[in-house]
């Protein structure tokens, strides 16, 4: 599904060029449940942005479903985005003026779906995270596991064939991370190719396979054990 060949990145500041991604060579099979991890500045972020086509690269080759990535147009970038990726933040990215539920159907709403059918199934998807009962309830009302479960369910509404997480369980205690950890899981068995980046052992060991970034390069590609 995913194939990355000789990645780089720099980024140009204005007194020096910092290479923050080098050689980068990685190979992710449909269905798996994969962590990327690594220390702050380690460039774990901006590959996970690259692969979830909101990040460019400088050179090399990033084939996501048999498709190169490079040639996509910005609309067509965006319609990858939008049918084929979900994405998961430590920040939640909630809309706080829009109830758990409204949070969950938005991307039906770019979607064209006329308001009663995303709602209809943003409540299944509530349901799936064990949220129903707060459907109606604004961010500002949940719990810091709660949004993210919500996060989760915007996610997943759109049938997405691969999650990408940045640091999903960074804001929250050990439970709740298990909880959320346990809720990837059961995505995964669906077939969804999930990626997870975390600084986190505990967390990792909960995938199935462990990549270890350090400086930019990957050091470590090893299957973990659950």
């Amino acid at each position: 599904m995913i194939s990355l060949k000789n990645i780089n990145k720099y980024y140009k500041t204005a007194n020096h060029e910092l290479h923050v991604l080098k050689d980068v060579n990685l190979e992710i099979e449909s269905g798996e449940l994969v962590s990327i991890m690594g220390s702050s500045g380690s460039g774990k972020s901006t590959l996970l942005n690259i692969m979830g086509i909101l990040d460019e690269y400088n050179s090399g080759e990033y084939w996501l479903d048999e498709t190169l990535i490079k040639s996509l147009s910005e609309k067509q970038a965006a319609k990858y985005r939008n049918e084929f990726i979900g994405f998961i933040f430590q920040s939640f990215h909630l809309l706080s003026y829009k109830n758990a539920m409204e949070n969950v159907a938005l991307p039906l709403y770019y979607r064209g779906i006329p308001r009663k059918k995303r709602n209809k199934i943003a409540l299944e998807y509530l349901e799936k995270v064990g949220l129903l009962d707060w459907a109606e309830h604004m961010p500002n009302e949940l719990s810091g596991g709660q949004q993210q479960r919500v996060s989760i369910a915007r996610a997943l509404i759109s049938q997405p064939k691969l999650i990408l997480a940045d640091e999903p369980t960074g804001a929250l205690d050990s439970v709740t991370s298990k909880k959320v950890m346990d809720i990837f899981r059961d995505v995964n068995k669906l077939g969804i190719t999930v990626l997870i980046v975390t600084h986190e052992q505990d967390i990792a060991d909960m995938t199935d396979r462990q990549i270890v970034l350090v400086d930019g390069r990957i050091t470590e590609s090893k299957n973990a054990h659950v």
